[in-house]
């Protein structure tokens, strides 16, 4: 056992090292694209110039000079401070700079999208936003999941009834996207009937009280996560009842059923434990191609998270704040996929890993 869970572990490790390379490979050449044309320089300098005349003008012995003098002491300071970060490097230099700021979040400041006191911290900015987005989608992939597990399996006992070929007949509505079904929902239910938000977190102004804040939240994400149970629900529940359908019919299943095990134990035991892994392989596909779709329906729903605010800033051309939100959605994407292969190594019993750690 011992043995086991040291392969397990150095796996594990071995395939997280490969990806954090991938991801800092698509980074790199996010920043290369991303600076075409000298986007990146030319912020990096805005916020070397915003923090000299803010530490100039605050310097109470400046006081005593001209504008034109205070002008020229922030631009001699300015261009001192290009030189110690190396803006006079050639770009080859710059970029492998520029990749750590990206990989660290270390983007500076958005002169884009501000707030009330002027220009804010990209990482801020990205931190805040990212929370709304976890929240979103998290609820709905956990409804999902569930329901689609659960209605899969019910299934599975019940073949060619007509709820079964009901569902096999709704799955192809899987194929049209969650925000084409969240602009259906909201002529629906906010413009037509009236009964729910058209979109945002929360109601302006936000709850005074921690129970009316949460009661809020949830009639805001009733749309968006309808939205994308409704996208993502029949497709998975056909594909997983298919599933159970190859395993239960499998000899060593006859031969349970004929020692006098019950149903319950027929499908925990022999059918839901070996289909677990695609399963879960096809629930985290699923899951990666949600936290692509994001841009869309956040925006569609008005939702304050890591998808709007990448809309935001692509129409703004906040470089900044782009390649922030690509590292956040890169670093995502990696952990569902690192989740999935931890979760297939641990359930599924073919699985067996090598002397070197790696699945066999």
């Amino acid at each position: 056992m011992k043995e086991m869970f040291g392969k397990l572990g150095k796996h594990m490790l071995l395939r997280a090292l490969s990806l954090i390379v991938t991801v800092v490979i698509a980074v790199y050449l996010t920043v290369l694209i991303a600076n075409w044309g000298g986007h990146m320089d030319q912020n990096r300098r805005n916020n070397i110039e915003y923090n000299v005349a803010i530490a100039v003008y605050a310097n109470p012995a400046s006081q005593a000079l001209s504008t034109s003098e205070l002008q020229e002491l922030v631009q001699k300071r300015a261009e001192h401070e290009f030189k110690s970060q190396g803006l006079d490097r050639p770009f080859i230099v710059r970029s492998f700079s520029y990749l750590w700021d990206a990989v660290t979040l270390n983007l500076g400041r958005s002169e884009q999208l501000t707030s009330d006191s002027g220009s804010r911290d990209v990482r801020r900015v990205l931190l805040e936003r990212l929370p709304p987005t976890l929240i979103l989608l998290g609820t709905a992939e956990l409804i999902i999941f569930f329901l689609a597990l659960f209605v899969a399996l019910y299934l599975s006992r019940r073949y060619g009834s007509f709820l079964d070929r009901a569902v096999i007949a709704l799955a192809p509505t899987s194929a049209a996207p969650a925000w084409l079904y969240g602009l259906f929902l909201i002529m629906i239910f906010a413009a037509v009937l009236k009964v729910l938000p058209w979109g945002g977190m929360v109601a302006a102004p936000p709850p005074p009280t921690k129970w009316g804040y949460f009661l809020s939240l949830l009639r805001h994400m009733v749309l968006p996560v309808t939205a994308m149970v409704i996208s993502s629900i029949f497709a998975s529940i056909y594909s997983w009842r298919t599933f159970f359908l190859i395993y239960s019919s499998e000899d060593y299943i006859e031969l349970a059923r004929a020692k006098g095990l019950s149903s319950r134990a027929l499908e925990r035991r022999y059918i839901l434990r070996p289909t677990l892994p695609p399963i879960i392989t096809s629930f985290m596909l699923m899951v990666i191609f949600m936290w692509m779709g994001a841009v869309v329906l956040e925006t569609v729903f008005c939702w304050p998270g890591i998808g709007r605010l990448f809309y935001q800033a692509v129409q703004l051309s906040d470089t900044p704040v782009i390649i922030g939100t690509v590292v956040i959605l890169g670093y995502l994407l990696a952990a569902s996929v690192l989740l999935l292969d931890f979760i297939y190594a641990a359930l599924d019993p073919r699985v067996r890993l090598g002397a070197e750690g790696g699945v066999q």
